[in-house]
């Protein structure tokens, strides 16, 4: 074997392989699933996004490699242990401290957990008292945070709608789908976080999360267990 021209063909291969692989900043690979979603099957190369529940703004963030690559939106973040993270990594983009709301109240308290187990900070009460007796992680604090409206983001920010809509609010994407005027408003990607809370690898999926999205003109396009990413079938079927 001639080992100079092997380790040559090696080398030109591994130079190809690096040059198509793409960075993943999100859990499971979200954003390559919708980079190719957006890319290739909708052809929206600049898409605009709104990031509902951003908390760290480049780990385990389903927006940050649109980001990273010319496209921009909105930020929505209530714990403030995040907000020199988000202005800082995120300066293009709309940052809102404060959760999105599905009545009419300006504001709500927001149950924070500490350290490593942020991520599990939410404004449901419920859901945070079950996370605190499953786990026997205390809740750190209790925090009155402002709340704005979905509907009100979209008609101030954005010219029509975001192509992308990603939601991680621990308990409540169900409750903000279903305040979302699908009639005006029409995202062309939604990834949603679609499984219950477990500590032991006992998640489950949220089925009515997908019954509802689907019965507004989706589909699921994808799921990495953790997220669901839908589609909007007329979109998808326009371009196609």
């Amino acid at each position: 074997m001639n080992w100079k021209r092997f380790a040559g063909k090696m080398f030109a291969a591994w130079q190809t392989l690096k040059s198509n692989v793409q960075p993943s900043y999100s859990q499971a690979g979200e954003d390559q699933v919708m980079r190719y979603l957006l890319y290739s099957c909708l052809g929206i190369t600049q898409p605009t996004y709104l990031d509902i529940g951003t908390n760290h703004p480049f780990s385990c963030n389903n927006t940050f490699y649109f980001y990273k690559r010319g496209s921009r939106g909105v930020c929505i973040e209530p714990d403030i242990q995040f907000s020199d993270l988000i202005k800082r990594h995120r300066k293009e983009d709309v940052f809102i401290e404060a959760g999105v709301g599905v009545s009419n109240i300006n504001e709500a308290d927001f149950f924070v957990f500490p350290g490593q187990y942020c991520g599990w900070s939410t404004f449901s009460k419920e859901e945070a008292e079950s996370r605190e007796k499953e786990s026997g992680i205390k809740i750190k604090e209790v925090r009155k945070m402002p709340l704005v409206s979905i509907n009100d983001v979209m008609g101030k920010y954005f010219s029509g709608w975001p192509n992308l809509i990603s939601l991680d609010v621990e308990g409540l994407d169900l409750d903000i789908l279903k305040s979302l005027d699908f009639e005006k408003y029409k995202p062309e990607v939604i990834c949603v976080e679609s499984i219950t809370f477990s500590t032991v690898n006992k998640e489950t999926k949220i089925s009515e999360i997908a019954e509802f999205v689907t019965s507004k003109g989706y589909f699921v396009f994808a799921d990495t267990h953790v997220n669901t990413i839908f589609c909007r079938t007329d979109a998808f079927n326009k371009k196609g």
